[in-house]
């Protein structure tokens, strides 16, 4: 079986883990965003721009491949700050990575399969998507819309008949770029800093190898069938 894995934000964290667990596992990926340093004969690389929707608006899917495996798993956190304290607001882009992005390559990729080609879709979400954090009005909003928007169209894709799984899940606090961000914030800005410093300190943070290995079997094996969940969830 030819399949083909697309994954979005390849350059660190759990696209990078994630990238290398499906080449480590025989398969070919190609990687989206705006860099990345992997390096290996199945692996190729698309630079795009997802905070820009025209230049995502040009990418094109593989329909000679049997099955397709798309992991929408680029984001950003945004300004972590009270929406009133912010001069500048960044939720346009914050929602165009987050949530806009992940729609049209979503789109793109059900109007580019054809019914023969079995279609497999992960979107990154957050425990953000489903309780409201102070200083991060945007960034919860994203997921919560990223959260709805799959099930949505889950549910179109089985009233159509088509060979199409989605999921929106949540990765877990993981050790990342942006959780440094997280633990940078000023605690005037952020009520809920001790509590991700916390989370650093006591060592609970998730590795990305760890996340990217569950995030493999709920997409290979199709471990949860609910749409919205958690890799907390997978043992």
């Amino acid at each position: 079986m030819s399949t083909k894995v697309y994954i979005t934000g390849v350059s660190r964290g759990l696209g990078k883990a994630a990238a290398e667990k499906f080449l480590q596992e025989g398969y070919a990926v190609v990687g989206i965003g705006r860099s990345s340093d992997l390096q290996h004969p199945n692996y190729a690389f698309v630079e795009c721009d997802l905070s820009n929707a025209t230049a995502i608006s040009t990418f094109n899917f593989d329909k000679e491949a049997t099955e397709i495996i798309l992991i929408n798993n680029a984001g950003q956190i945004g300004n972590i700050r009270r929406l009133s304290d912010q001069l500048e607001p960044d939720f346009e882009e914050v929602l165009q990575v987050n949530t806009l992005a992940p729609m049209q390559l979503t789109w793109q990729c059900l109007r580019a399969s054809t019914p023969q080609q079995k279609v497999k879709i992960a979107n990154i979400s957050s425990g953000a998507a489903t309780r409201a954090i102070p200083g991060w009005a945007a960034y919860c909003a994203s997921k919560a819309a990223l959260d709805r928007f799959s099930e949505t169209v889950q549910l179109e894709e089985i009233e159509k008949g088509n060979h199409v799984r989605i999921w929106s899940v949540a990765p877990g606090v993981l050790d990342t770029a942006m959780q440094e961000k997280i633990r940078s914030a000023s605690p005037n800005d952020f009520s809920s800093s001790a509590t991700f410093l916390d989370l650093k300190k006591n060592d609970e943070l998730t590795t990305p190898q760890a996340a990217a290995e569950k995030l493999y079997r709920l997409i290979v094996d199709e471990k949860i069938d609910r749409v919205v969940c958690s890799l907390r969830e997978i043992d």
